[in-house]
């Protein structure tokens, strides 16, 4: 006041704290008169009602980001701020809780402690941070009050291993003034400060500085400069470089308006050169001691703050920066994969905190289990009947509960309530259980609670753990009948009808390629064709006796076995399924149906399941009540006839169970009514909630989930595994035409090769023949059906065969005399062929064909000679057997 009444100055300077700051503030806004502080750091400060009012040090808040970096990488859930108890303590705690609910991290409690505080009070509440189970502190105060908090810590067991401390910039840049005993008591705190980049003018300023303080405090020997010291310099200089550059020549005030009866906060008046100081301040930027000078709204911008971890002093062990996050360094080029470098925690333990830890005196999660008789695989409540006391809480709901409660990153103490009467019996339905959640008397629900809307009024649930669904469950009768012709459903009629061609087809080609070399394939035309069918339907069973000679045959043969044995093995695997393997099917599957015919129908005791069958239009006489799978399976036996029930309804989980338990009897068919499945209920807007919700993500997509499930379920299922069993489906072309594809261009391309050297052996016969193309073709098919006498199945020992021209030619089937090996084109046109006889007769007279004949001479016996080149034939003329007259 004396300043701005009296002196009437330009500006103002500093200010000590953030209190005296604000009252220094409407004195500037007043008279117009610039206020640079260097050293008032609360949030609460900056406000668009101070345009005069330009802070010099960087704002509190602007650190939050980089303490919640630090929480998130760690993934701590829970934090608990500390702080003083003034405007300095408290203007942080707003954007700090904000930010640590960004990161969804809880805030259990908040500790605030007087600046007056004694030993005794600072110890009591330490005491009750004590008996939370969060380790996790934000420290935000003065050195003179932190080091006494740090102190009674350290004594009470604050300070010991599974805890984790972490202090704003205020005490982290005056570390150096603190005691070594206080140090000593701070061993594993993080502190977060700004980051003073070490540059040339930096050392040069600090060695200046501490000459001339030496000079002036010569008993005081070891002393350093800290931020605060950077920030009162650099604000000093753009305080100096504002007024230069606003061109200040005359200095006053102006008192116009000010009144005679005016107190001392009013008789001051307008500085003249406050609006250009103001606007010269906005303006300024420069590169100060502590970085980039530059005001943006009258507050200083921070570009990266220093993690330190306080282990015999400050150690360094990384950097946060709004690019780029935490960082062991701040250059670009860094590749490591650790956010930060390794730290020493409280209790020189070298592992990362948890963060939380089992208190002793922490009151326990009350939690409300279902106590009811039938499907104890999902929750089963044993008490003692003496003491009429709980014994043990166990089911597939409850082991899935105590997973998540491990998968959550901090402990939870609970302890099972079951919800029934001493006598072992259900004290309400699950709506009463939930109901009970909501007055307070649980503080959760776990067991098989299936998520409904109507219950969501009152509880939060979380994520399901389960299927969802209601479906119904009927039984199963074997449909397939088995007749006379069961033996043709192996395969599709297609399949057979191809297989049948293919046979027929192979059959065919064998002859082809057999005949002219082959006895077994040759003789009268019902012999040869009676042959090539016999051959190719013996390869069903490998039993064919007919030789196979050429190598062309050969091939097509071996690739016809490997055909023929998957087709005849994939036949005998599926006759034998459809002979043994049940095809069950449902005996109902449509609910009209069972309303119409006015069959009885089960649900489960207290399930909402009824409230679904009367929506359908159940009659309410035709519901049964059943409270076992056991229960369940014994209506299912009477009949509705008798008693009992034609279907039941049943949610998912509870109906694998009774299929499971019953395979080859029940099923689940359609329709199949939409539900969210089981979940754990808590009381409304809990915090658990979201945690819970997130670990039951954590167990249901990992291993345990399964493993749970099959300690439970598959133990107890009388079902095969998927793998074992047989499908009875009829077997379509579909997965065969691969083979016989195969099949068949292995025949067609022998044929090809066949007849590719077949023309080309006999090329003279078409060369040297001038009859039409019809006789020519005649001429080929008589040599084809002849014998090729080359053939080395037709040659003797000496290498020739004799043949007779009669009834009696050396043939090596005598009652099938072989046909002539060759005949001249003169010959053709005047000899026929008895059949597959091959006697030769003439067009003229008599011919000798008639074994009765009396009038006939014997035929003259011609011996043929083996011809090394069958086309030489076509050169001779064959010796002509003529009549004797």
């Amino acid at each position: 006041l004396d300043l701005l009444k009296n002196v009437q100055v330009q500006a103002m300077l500093g200010s000590g704290n953030s209190m005296q700051t604000n009252f220094i503030i409407q004195l500037g806004n007043k008279s117009q008169v610039p206020i640079l502080s260097f050293s008032a750091t609360s949030p609460s400060l900056s406000s668009i009602r101070s345009p005069y009012f330009f802070r010099g040090a960087l704002n509190d808040s602007s650190q939050v980001c980089a303490i919640t970096a630090i929480i998130k990488a760690f993934g701590w859930r829970e934090a608990v701020p500390i702080y003083v108890d003034n405007q300095y303590g408290e203007a942080m705690i707003p954007s700090l809780t904000d930010a640590l609910q960004a990161i969804d991290t809880r805030v259990p409690y908040r500790s605030v402690i007087s600046p007056l505080a004694t030993d005794d009070q600072i110890e009591k509440e330490l005491y009750k941070l004590f008996t939370l189970q969060t380790r996790v502190f934000i420290l935000h105060m003065l050195p003179s009050l932190g080091s006494r908090i740090f102190e009674k810590a350290n004594e009470i067991g604050l300070m010991n291993k599974g805890c984790v401390w972490i202090m704003t910039d205020v005490m982290t840049n005056l570390l150096r003034t603190l005691e070594p005993s206080v140090i000593d008591s701070m061993q594993g705190v993080i502190g977060v400060r700004p980051h003073v980049p070490k540059t040339k003018a930096l050392e040069n300023f600090r060695v200046r500085w501490k000459r001339n303080f030496l000079q002036e405090n010569p008993s005081i020997v070891d002393v350093e400069l800290n931020i605060f010291g950077l920030l009162a310099y650099d604000a000093t200089r753009a305080l100096a470089e504002a007024v230069e550059k606003a061109g200040i020549t005359s200095f006053g005030f102006d008192k116009t308006n000010v009144s005679r009866n005016a107190t001392d906060l009013e008789a001051f008046g307008i500085s003249q050169n406050g609006p250009k100081l103001l606007q010269a301040l906005s303006s300024t930027r420069f590169k100060g001691l502590t970085g980039d000078y530059i005001f943006v709204d009258g507050q200083l911008q921070s570009s990266a703050f220093e993690i330190i971890n306080v282990n015999n002093g400050a150690r360094g062990i990384g950097f946060w920066t709004p690019e780029k996050g935490l960082t062991q360094k701040l250059s670009s080029n860094s590749t490591t994969k650790s956010k930060l470098k390794p730290i020493i925690w409280p209790g020189d333990s070298t592992s990362d905190p948890k963060g939380w830890e089992v208190p002793t005196n922490e009151k326990k999660l009350r939690i409300g289990v279902p106590v009811k008789k039938g499907f104890s695989y999902f929750v089963n409540v044993t008490i003692d009947p003496k003491t009429q006391e709980p014994t043990s809480v166990t089911g597939f709901c409850i082991d899935v509960f105590k997973a998540v409660i491990q998968e959550l990153p901090y402990a939870v103490a609970y302890d099972f309530v079951p919800y029934g009467q001493p006598d072992g019996t259900s004290s309400g339905s699950y709506n009463d259980l939930i109901y009970q959640v909501f007055l307070g008397e649980f503080d959760a629900a776990v067991g098989d609670i299936t998520i409904l809307l109507n219950r969501s009024n009152y509880v939060d649930f979380t994520l399901p753990y389960t299927e969802s669904g209601v479906s119904m469950i009927v039984p199963i009768k074997d449909s397939k009948k088995r007749n006379a012709w069961v033996f043709l459903q192996p395969l599709t009629w297609d399949l057979w009808v191809t297989s049948g061609c293919f046979f027929i087809f192979i059959g065919f080609v064998v002859w082809a390629l057999e005949h002219r070399v082959n006895k077994d394939f040759r003789g009268p035309a019902r012999h040869q064709v009676g042959t090539s069918f016999w051959f190719s339907f013996s390869t069903m069973v490998f039993s064919q006796r007919e030789r196979v000679i050429s190598n062309l045959a050969r091939f097509v043969v071996i690739v016809w076995y490997f055909v023929v044995l998957v087709l005849t093995q994939s036949y005998t695997a599926s006759l034998t399924s459809l002979l043994t393997v049940q095809q069950l099917q449902p005996t109902i599957t449509d609910v009209k149906m069972l309303i119409k015919r006015g069959d009885n129908v089960g649900y489960q005791k207290g399930s909402f399941v009824l409230g679904i069958l009367k929506q359908l239009g159940f009659d309410e006489r035709k519901l049964v009540v059943y409270n076992s799978p056991e229960e369940c399976h014994e209506l299912f036996q009477k009949g509705s006839a008798n008693g009992g029930i034609a279907a039941a309804f049943e949610e998912i989980p509870y109906g694998k169970l009774l299929v499971g338990q019953h395979c080859y009897k029940y099923t689940m068919v359609e329709p199949t009514f939409k539900t969210a499945g089981f979940g754990f209920a808590f009381p409304l807007h809990s915090p658990l909630v979201h945690d819970v919700s997130k670990a039951i993500l954590s167990v249901t997509e990992g291993d345990k989930m399964k493993e749970i499930e099959d300690a439970w379920f598959k133990k107890h299922s009388s079902c095969p595994d998927a793998s074992t069993v047989v499908s009875s489906r009829s077997l379509g072309l579909n997965s065969f035409w691969g083979l016989f594809l195969i099949a068949g261009i292995a025949a067609i391309l022998a044929l090809i090769i066949f007849l590719a050297v077949f023309v080309g052996q006999h090329r003279n016969v078409l060369r040297n023949s001038e009859s039409s193309l019809l006789s020519r073709i005649r001429i080929f098919l008589r040599i084809f059906v002849s014998k090729d006498l080359s053939a080395h199945t037709f040659k003797d020992k000496g290498g020739i065969q004799v043949h007779s021209m009669g009834a009696t030619e050396a043939s090596p089937d005598s009652r099938y005399p072989a046909s002539p090996s060759s005949y001249s084109q003169h010959a053709v046109s005047h000899f026929g062929f008895y059949g597959e006889q091959g006697t030769p007769r003439t067009e003229y007279g008599n011919s000798n064909h008639n074994p009765n004949s009396q009038a006939q001479a014997p035929p003259e016996i011609v011996s043929a000679v083996e011809l090394t080149n069958p086309d030489q034939e076509i050169a001779r003329s064959p010796q002509v057997v003529r009549e004797n007259n």
